[in-house]
């Protein structure tokens, strides 16, 4: 009798345990699931604006508290409170006066130029606001990377001054290559002394693995339909004809290149700087590929002196944990995926 309640008991846990797992395995499929449809859903768009002169002025009473006597505290704020007053009473009078604005977006470019969406949600919230007068500044930093990626980031920036916008380009760091191809949309660029800026050029490099797979008596075939469709290969083996024919493709994509930079500075002398070559910012205002020597900060404070409104947007599609996360492993697979696939890049330099 105590053997058969023994094995009742075990049975129970038994039954008990299975439960356990089963209902287990459902949470897990249940929250893969509901991941699932959430990644099916619309991705949330965040737009941060920051008003600049509102952060000038909170630092500046900072370091006045620190630095100035109580005579010159107490003339300080006296001044402080009648300019208050001053536009308290413009309002009230419907007289009021908002200088024209200056909007300022971040651009850090990489080889995909990654950052484009931003830049186009960013302009798009622009031209629905933009006033007379109203100015964007665009802080720049790119060493390049692929053609149609910068190319389309270049023609978000011509939509700002096809539609009246005064742009600026500020580069403290670097813009080259594509980064340039960007820059030289502005009515005026910007740059720091040792900025780097121009590489007005085209690279594209690859492997070859034709001779190691020969060696292990390898076959690799491709098929194309047109003459061209395949000029240049990382496993076959590239013909003479095919290479001649890759690098007419580059000096293509290089005089469009020029062309569209001497369309936007036509005083520039665009044969003696578009060799792929790159300059600092005191070179570069000697060769006319920028316009004076500054940072981003300067252009900044200067319109904040000038009582001018300035605004950061930060413009940015964020969703949840679950897809940021897939997001990075998707990411990661298709760089591995395309390993050993040709990029035809703007010349970055070395």
């Amino acid at each position: 009798m105590t053997h058969l309640i023994n094995a009742a008991i075990d049975y129970g846990l038994f039954l008990l345990e299975a439960a356990t797992i089963v209902i287990a395995v459902g949470l897990v499929i249940g929250w893969l699931l509901t991941a699932a449809a959430e990644l099916r859903s619309r991705k949330q768009e965040t737009l941060k604006i920051t008003h600049v002169n509102e952060q000038l002025e909170r630092k500046a009473d900072k370091l006045a508290e620190t630095l100035l006597n109580a005579k010159e505290k107490k003339a300080r704020n006296k001044q402080k409170k009648s300019e208050a007053k001053q536009r308290q009473k413009a309002e009230k009078l419907g007289r009021k006066h908002e200088p024209n604005r200056l909007f300022v977006i971040d651009f850090k470019g990489d080889i995909r130029a990654s950052p484009v969406d931003s830049l186009r949600e960013s302009i798009n919230a622009l031209l629905q606001v933009a006033e007379v007068g109203d100015e964007v500044l665009l802080r720049l930093e790119s060493g390049g990377g692929m053609v149609h990626s910068y190319g389309l980031a270049a023609s978000q920036l011509a939509r700002l001054r096809d539609a009246g916008m005064h742009l600026t380009v500020a580069v403290d760091q670097v813009a080259a290559s594509g980064g340039y191809l960007m820059a030289c949309v502005a009515e005026r660029i910007v740059a720091a002394p040792f900025a780097i800026v121009g590489s007005i050029g085209v690279v594209a490099q690859l492997p070859n693995f034709n001779r190691f797979l020969k060696d292990k008596d390898i076959d690799f075939d491709v098929y194309t339909a047109g003459q061209h469709k395949r000029t240049v290969t990382v496993f076959g083996e590239n013909t003479e004809a095919g290479r001649q024919k890759f690098v007419e493709e580059l000096e293509d994509v290089h005089g469009l290149f020029k062309s569209f930079v001497a369309d936007y500075r036509p005083s520039l002398d665009i044969e003696s700087v578009a060799t792929g070559e790159h300059w600092h910012g005191t070179q570069a205002l000697d060769l006319n590929l920028i316009d004076e020597i500054g940072t981003s900060d300067d252009v900044m404070l200067a319109a904040a002196r000038d009582q001018r409104n300035v605004y950061t947007i930060d413009s940015r599609e964020r969703g949840s944990v679950w897809q940021r996360m897939t997001g990075e492993a998707a990411r990661l697979l298709n760089r591995l995926g395309n390993g050993g696939g040709v990029a035809v890049d703007w010349r970055r330099p070395s």
